[in-house]
């Protein structure tokens, strides 16, 4: 996300150095179901460092000899940390690789099984991370507080980084292809993606700066918390704010596509704002044929466990799946700006 998008609970209290190291960044998949035991997919879990998700889909599609569509898994890691995902290959019938003589230095098969289907992305229900902060700044009271305020309130619903690319270029990319520019199949869902992310986090923004991204205006639809169903806009009474403020709903903001707004008011009002300050975006996923849909602003994280010790902080939470892990960081800490680490 831009550095510039405003804070929702003020001023990081720490400053920090994330990501000195891979192992600084730990992300585990939890499923929410189990494999089913038999079928035509292998069911491996991997664990890798340092290496990109999709490139390690290829290496295993190569190792079992299978096409790189015949390899599936849940969803896209970071590539500077460890993590431990799932994925399924679709092997032709009586093939069985021996996964554990798959040796290579970015990852390893760390469990194998069989699967019924192909694991199709965003299939998964949440992220466990184990996060360490080194080099660690500031007033660990005032930190206490922060965690105390973020588990209380929960934090703006911002993409991440991740999203955007390289210095940001894939929203720049989005433009050229919806002016003409000729892209692949996966740039095209990626640089998809980015802008219509961009205009999310822009109308979060928004919210963050008038102080209503946690709380419910006239006008506003909601998302259940840790479900994807959406209702409203209903009216604002004592009930619903109290269904707010105790984090079992959540005010939303767009996920642009073709079709009406759904929000009313001056709920509607803001959105339409940030679209018509982006039209070439807009414009280009409604042609793309995306439809309206719905984001939550806010995100919510029950429990953070934590460590100081001396100037290493050690985090430890879970966050659903399509949230950001930084999005958490940077109401704690802000970058230390040493040489090598990443933007919080």
């Amino acid at each position: 996300m831009p550095a510039d998008h405003p804070h929702a609970h003020g001023t990081p209290p720490l400053i920090a150095t994330l990501k000195s190291q891979p192992e600084d960044f730990v992300v585990e998949e939890v499923l929410g179901f189990e494999p089913t035991g038999e079928g035509e997919h292998a069911f491996l879990t991997v664990e890798k460092r340092g290496a990109n998700t999709e490139w390690v889909a290829r290496q295993l599609a190569a190792y079992a000899g299978v096409a790189p569509f015949a390899v599936g898994y849940a969803g896209l890691k970071d590539r500077h940390a460890v993590t431990r995902q799932h994925y399924t290959v679709q092997l032709p019938r009586g093939a069985a690789p021996e996964w554990s003589a798959l040796a290579h230095p970015e990852f390893r098969v760390t469990a194998v099984t069989r699967h019924a289907r192909k694991l199709k992305r965003g299939a998964l229900e949440r992220n466990r991370f184990v996060l360490v902060l080194r080099d660690v700044r500031g007033d660990c009271d005032a930190a206490e507080s922060r965690i105390a305020a973020i588990e209380r309130a929960g934090v703006p619903n911002y993409y991440g980084e991740q999203r955007f690319g390289r210095d940001g270029s894939n929203v720049e990319q989005a433009r050229a292809m919806f002016a003409g520019a000729r892209v692949g199949r996966a740039e095209r869902s990626i640089f998809l993606s980015a802008a219509r992310s961009a205009l999310f986090n822009a109308a979060l923004a928004a919210r963050v700066e008038d102080g209503s991204w946690n709380a419910a205006r006239a006008g506003d639809v909601f998302q259940l918390d840790g479900r994807g169903s959406i209702f409203g806009p209903e009216p604002v009474d004592a009930t619903l704010e109290a269904r707010v403020a105790a984090l079992a709903i959540h005010p939303t903001g767009p996920l642009w596509g073709r079709g009406a707004l759904r929000t009313t008011d001056a709920v509607a009002a803001l959105e339409q704002a940030i679209a018509d300050a982006e039209p070439v975006l807009v414009r280009g996923l409604e042609a793309a044929g995306l439809e309206q849909e719905r984001r939550a602003l806010r995100l919510a994280v029950r429990t953070i466990g934590r460590r100081f010790d001396n100037d290493v902080l050690t985090l430890h939470f879970e966050l659903p799946a399509g949230t950001y892990a930084t999005t958490v960081l940077r109401e704690l800490a802000a970058e230390s700006g040493a040489p090598g680490t990443a933007r919080i």
